[in-house]
């Protein structure tokens, strides 16, 4: 930034370098009217669909996902399936619980457009668990 100006117009500048390198708080009520989950952490959900989203470039992967409709609100989110063959381990109508996927709040994380949260459990089991094969997978 330099020195501090003095002089004739020196407020001017002053009050614009001021202005940049304010923190601008985000407001919790307008936060709250696009995010599913409430300003909570965790949300479970029901499986209503699983399909694959594209990776964006450079990367031409294919990733696993969910869609989720949330039981305390009702709305559709797109979760993302976090591990190697995670998918075989969750089915439609599967209960889960989600979780923002980390990185900034509200947008995305990482090659996947659009998917803002990761699933964590399936049907009350930990999908990391499952995945690394350290427990199986329960009947219902």
């Amino acid at each position: 930034m330099g020195r501090k100006t003095n002089g004739l117009f020196a407020a001017k500048k002053l009050i614009k370098n001021r202005n940049k390198f304010k923190i601008r708080k985000v407001n919790p009520l307008v936060k709250a009217k696009y995010d599913p989950l409430e300003n909570a952490n965790q949300a479970k959900g029901i499986v209503l669909e699983k399909k694959e989203k594209e990776a964006k470039q450079p990367n031409s992967a294919l990733r696993k996902c969910a869609v989720v409709q949330l039981s305390k609100n009702g709305k559709s989110i797109t979760a993302f399936m976090p591990g190697n063959n995670a998918s075989k381990f969750i089915n439609e109508h599967d209960e889960v619980l989600v979780e923002g996927i980390g990185g900034i709040q509200g947008k995305s994380k990482g090659d996947i457009p659009g998917v803002r949260w990761k699933v964590i459990q399936v049907n009350g089991q930990s999908l990391d668990a499952l995945v690394r094969g350290r427990i199986e997978r329960a009947r219902k």
